[in-house]
């Protein structure tokens, strides 16, 4: 199995008349399957909090800050994961990396739905969700790895807003199938199983769609086919770089790529803060079901799709190239949103909507441009790396503690003293990014 893992080897080039048609033919194809497949991802990583409501009232003796420590697991193991298996799928095969990834993640997720015995230890709770975070992992970094490869960069931040919405449509989704999915079965491991059906047909049809480098398919390198080379780009750019080289050469001596990675973390402490605990928040805090905290969370999730392709436009458009300052503008917004958010207190349910589709149309843009600005910041052939680096700060020291620690800040400051430290995330988020204002995104068509 581990050499269906292996890069492809470069086939017979392909008739230069038919080289056009060919590229833009499979450019279309790849990206459906990065986008579709990262979408499925979400279907199967955030459930147990959607689902967390309803485990407190069947299993009243676990506590808010118990759980937590499942989304905690999750989470600290998909920024591992994310790091380490990033480096990994730097030297493999993104169509069959990804496509075991999500079908590993979808039987995780499938089995907290059908197996009510799991329910009668916390240990296994968090064990499997932890494995779960593991599996998801493996979803990031071949996408990074694919763009890089197959879209240059002068056209690559238009490429990345876009993809990006896939966290928003899978986001979205998981409400939506489970609102559905619990409706119609009349069953809350709903939220896990049926979502896991889908997300395994997902999985499937990632192994059908995505290839790997455009060499594999008699291509030539994206550079070439759009006279687009970056700066310093040589032929060893498309060589497949050892761990050391990657680790040593391009990620742990950039100061750039360590100032988006810490304020990664405040910005993912901010985004989980909020979505992971809208069902739990509105519903014990606030007194609303299940259907109105759904759709609460599918709005906020939507809201991030115009959003992320409004701040990638104002990056290559306004800000020409320049990742930090969409992203310092687009911070200070999301907390506006969030002071909002938290005044509300008892009030109506559509101000509260209405500040998440604030919260959410501003956050994703930030998250978006973290992640480009790694893959700007080193060779293609490190870009899965250099994602997995800002994606370990995000969730092992964002995520990771917005599960059982947002749980500890509700139970002992109240729901205030969440939202006062998801500010404190705001301001760092902004002042870390600023540390990057001298980079910027540059492409060199005279070089060949």
């Amino acid at each position: 199995m581990l050499s269906l893992f292996r890069p492809a080897p470069a086939a017979p080039s392909v008739p230069a008349d038919r080289i056009d048609a060919h590229y833009g033919r499979l450019r279309w194809q790849v990206f459906i399957g990065i986008f579709v497949g990262y979408a499925g991802f979400y279907l199967v990583r955030n459930n147990f909090a959607l689902a967390m409501p309803a485990i407190l009232k069947a299993h009243p003796e676990f506590t808010k800050t118990q759980l937590g420590w499942a989304m905690t697991g999750l989470l600290t193991a998909y920024g591992l994961s994310k790091f380490f298996m990033g480096s990994v799928s730097d030297r493999s095969n993104p169509r069959w990396f990804m496509a075991t990834g999500l079908l590993l993640s979808s039987a995780m997720t499938f089995s907290f739905g059908v197996v009510p015995g799991l329910y009668g230890s916390l240990v296994v709770i968090i064990a499997l969700q932890s494995i779960n975070g593991w599996c998801n992992g493996m979803g990031w970094p071949p996408c990074g790895k694919t763009m890089v490869h197959w879209w240059s960069t002068k056209e690559r931040g238009r490429i990345v807003a876009v993809w990006n919405c896939a966290h928003n449509v899978g986001g979205a989704l998981i409400a939506v199938f489970a609102t559905w999915a619990v409706a119609r079965f009349s069953d809350w491991g709903a939220t896990f199983w049926f979502n896991a059906v889908v997300a395994a047909a997902v999985a499937v049809l990632i192994a059908l769609l995505l290839r790997d480098t455009p060499q594999s398919c008699g291509l030539p390198p994206i550079e070439r086919f759009k006279d687009d080379f970056p700066p310093g780009y040589s032929a060893a750019h498309e060589r497949t770089f050892t761990f050391k080289e990657i680790f040593l050469g391009y990620v742990l001596n950039n100061r750039f790529l360590w100032c988006i990675a810490i304020a990664n973390a405040f910005v993912y402490f901010v985004r989980f803060g909020v979505v992971n605990w809208i069902p739990t928040y509105l519903q014990t805090a606030k007194g609303f079901n299940f259907k109105d905290s759904g759709l609460a969370w599918t709005a906020f999730e939507l809201a991030g799709i115009p959003g992320t392709i409004l701040c990638g436009w104002l990056s290559d458009k306004v800000f020409k190239a320049r990742r930090a300052p969409a992203t310092i503008l687009f911070m200070a917004l999301t907390l506006v949103g969030l002071i909002v958010y938290s005044l509300n207190g008892r009030g109506p349910l559509w101000i509260d909507v209405a500040s998440l589709i604030a919260i959410g149309f501003f956050i994703y843009g930030p998250i978006m441009m973290i992640g480009l600005h790694a893959l700007d910041l080193v060779p293609k052939k490190a870009a899965g790396t250099a994602a997995g680096f800002t994606g370990l700060f995000g969730y092992f020291f964002g995520s990771a503690p917005s599960g059982a620690g947002v749980g500890w800040i509700a139970e002992h400051f109240g729901w205030s003293g969440v939202f006062a430290t998801m500010v404190v995330c705001c301001v760092l988020t902004m002042g870390f990014s600023a540390l990057t204002l001298g980079h910027r995104s540059e492409s060199n068509s005279a070089l060949k």
